[in-house]
């Protein structure tokens, strides 16, 4: 697809091809629609993480609360799947499922929201580092971490959508 292409949708069209690029939160990209005409792919990215940007902490929050905990045993979006699957949290061990729902328990009593993290530029080592580290945040740095996780997500998704 075209940056042309992009451009060209009517809304409701824009919203239905890029809706999952934010987990269960099309809103995001409902807004961003208005943004258009984009120069280039960064600049539609700058855009919906712009809308991200200035939604209320409550509006984050929600979008953090969307994403689905790693490696477990919950529907998901077919991105989640494929995207966890390529840092093998599909193919665990009991012991290493019970340490990632272990983590996974201890960082959301803690922050309020499941632990994100682009899965697509680790691997699962890198993975529980990153969980153990980052449980020891202050509750700003980690809100603020987790939404730089969600923009190196949404990157990567654009980037398949619009070249597959």
């Amino acid at each position: 697809m075209s940056l042309d292409e992009i451009n060209g949708l009517d809304h409701d069209a824009f919203v239905a091809r890029f809706g999952f690029l934010f987990e269960h939160s099309p809103w995001i990209v409902e807004q961003a629609a208005d943004s258009r005409p984009f120069d280039d792919l960064e600049d539609m990215h700058a855009a919906l993480m712009a809308v991200v940007d200035e939604a209320s902490s409550e509006e984050q929050l929600a979008l953090l609360r969307a994403h689905p905990k790693l490696a477990d045993k919950v529907a998901m979006t077919a991105e989640s799947v494929s995207e966890q699957a390529s840092a093998g949290l599909n193919r665990l061990s009991r012991e290493e499922f019970d340490l990632f729902h272990r983590l996974n328990e201890a960082y959301d009593r803690r922050f309020g929201f499941p632990f994100i993290i682009c899965v697509r530029l680790t691997d699962k080592a890198g993975i529980l580092a990153a969980m153990e580290a980052r449980g020891k945040n202050s509750a700003e740095t980690e809100m603020d971490t987790a939404l730089d996780e969600v923009g190196k997500i949404v990157w990567l998704r654009l980037k398949d959508a619009v070249t597959s």
